[in-house]
């Protein structure tokens, strides 16, 4: 339970960070897209990018996830 109130604040923060540099004025503060934007332009940036995808996916969804139901 704990795991997914940290999460759930990790997540609401990111978009709270997203929305305030969207919304703000001046390009003080680059926006989640932008930092995004600039990581994908090189192809080590898209591996790197593609590799954490992966290692985010594998630690949320396959080692929690129960293939066989026990007996």
């Amino acid at each position: 339970m704990i795991g997914l109130v940290v999460w759930g604040v990790l997540f609401g923060a990111l978009l709270a960070y997203q929305g305030f540099c969207l919304l703000s004025t001046g390009d003080r503060w680059p926006a989640m897209t932008d930092l995004l934007r600039v990581a994908l332009r090189s192809p080590v940036g898209r591996w790197v990018l593609f590799g954490t995808w992966l290692w985010i996916g594998w630690h949320l969804f396959v080692r929690t996830y129960r293939f066989l139901p026990r007996a």
